[in-house]
């Protein structure tokens, strides 16, 4: 059984589900003299539900800061950051940070390539916690994380373990089951198979599929080609900008 991230079903929205309209970032180095490096600057883009946006640039091109953007971990120099939220578009550029934690509860999901975990607490829990945050029973929880895990081919003797000395490819898993224990409308991949062989990469694959099938939002990072071709319907070119003034 899973838990509708926005209250009871309602008529499929129409228009995006996550969209940027005019979006610049540059950062500011203060310790050396206040060097500007510009990112991007009026960007604009949108992903649709049911479908998986691939940015794809050089390194450098800022599709990293351009992900966490897009999650409000950076606030942009301009533009907007509009996401469908409870039925309505939310700017989360002018969203106070209590609506911003809102929108990740039940909105909006992240894979990040790193695991941050409290130490000492289980895997099981480790991936069961969203769930619950977003208004689930822990029991529920933990039976949907032990089903992804083992999906994700995760021991089980490693489940009750805290995963702080699992290998990168075991953190990066508990990361990925983490993350799609809930079904966000909408979920940021940044690097989603990087460190996992080809059978879980397989999986993943398989994981963003389903979403999609759902009727969930995408856009990731996928420096793994193949990868990308399989789960992305459209892409979204960056180049790089960081010319230092």
């Amino acid at each position: 059984m899973s838990i509708p991230p926005n209250g009871p079903p309602t008529d499929p929205p129409t228009g995006p589900s996550l969209s940027a309209r005019g979006l610049a970032k540059t950062f500011v180095l203060h310790t050396q003299g206040g060097v500007r490096l510009p990112v991007f600057s009026g960007l604009d883009l949108e992903v649709h539900p049911g479908s998986c946006l691939a940015l794809n640039g050089p390194s450098g091109a800022g599709k990293s800061t351009l992900l966490r953007a897009l999650y409000a971990n950076y606030r942009p120099d301009a533009g907007q950051v509009l996401i469908r939220h409870d039925g309505a578009l939310l700017d989360l550029t002018a969203a106070p940070p209590r609506r911003v934690l809102e929108v990740r509860r039940r909105t909006l999901g992240y894979v990040s390539q790193f695991l941050r975990v409290i130490p000492r607490v289980p895997a099981l829990d480790i991936v069961a916690e969203p769930f619950a945050r977003a208004g689930g029973t822990l029991a529920e929880g933990r039976d949907r994380a032990a089903t992804l895990l083992r999906r994700l081919n995760v021991p089980e003797r490693l489940w009750h373990v805290a995963p702080a000395t699992f290998s990168g490819g075991e953190q990066q898993r508990v990361n990925i089951a983490r993350s799609f224990i809930v079904d966000y409308p909408v979920l940021l991949l940044d690097e989603p198979t990087a460190s996992l062989d080809a059978a879980n990469r397989a999986v993943v694959v398989e994981l963003i599929h389903q979403a999609r099938a759902r009727g969930a939002a995408l856009v990731g990072i996928f420096h793994d080609r193949e990868v990308r071709d399989a789960v992305a319907d459209t892409t979204f070119e960056l180049t790089a900008q960081r010319t230092a003034a």
